[in-house]
């Protein structure tokens, strides 16, 4: 009878179960989660996102030897090294003809921004920025094609 009574003690006190202390404590703490979309975020340097592609610094040949230079550089102008779609793991690079010329082409869908292309384009034609947000509805859209910016006169 004396162990019905201690176990009928034990029953009337009321225990908080752990879960539920934390469940409170948290209505009292800052939450984890930004406002992203409202307040942009800081990224470190380092952060990597969309490729920038310059087109006029692409397969500039100036070797700075004067005219009396042996090679016929007009002939090796419009050649690309094609270092850079060698070099992409993923192979988010292709070479396409752009005015005659070989261009790269990237694919932002395949690409995996490891920035290989960045580290060993010798020209610097391929840069990283820290644009990252790339959603769209439109595939199409996250090709990079490269292409003359024509200026027109006034």
């Amino acid at each position: 009878m004396e162990r019905k009574q201690r176990m009928a003690g034990k029953k009337s006190k009321t225990r908080i179960s752990p879960i539920f202390k934390r469940a409170i404590s948290h209505l009292f703490t800052k939450p984890a989660t930004t406002k992203y979309p409202f307040v942009k975020p800081t990224l470190p340097p380092e952060s990597r996102g969309k490729l920038i592609y310059e087109i006029k610094a692409c397969n500039e040949i100036d070797f700075q030897c004067g005219d009396d230079f042996r090679f016929d550089i007009k002939s090796m102008r419009g050649s690309n090294c094609r270092v850079c779609e060698r070099d992409c793991p993923a192979g988010a690079i292709s070479i396409v003809e752009v005015e005659g010329k070989q261009r790269p082409q990237i694919d932002l869908n395949r690409c995996i921004f490891c920035c290989q292309c960045v580290e060993t384009c010798p020209r610097q034609a391929i840069k990283q920025s820290d644009f990252f947000e790339l959603a769209t509805t439109d595939k199409g859209s996250l090709v990079m094609k490269p292409e003359y910016k024509h200026k027109t006169g006034a």
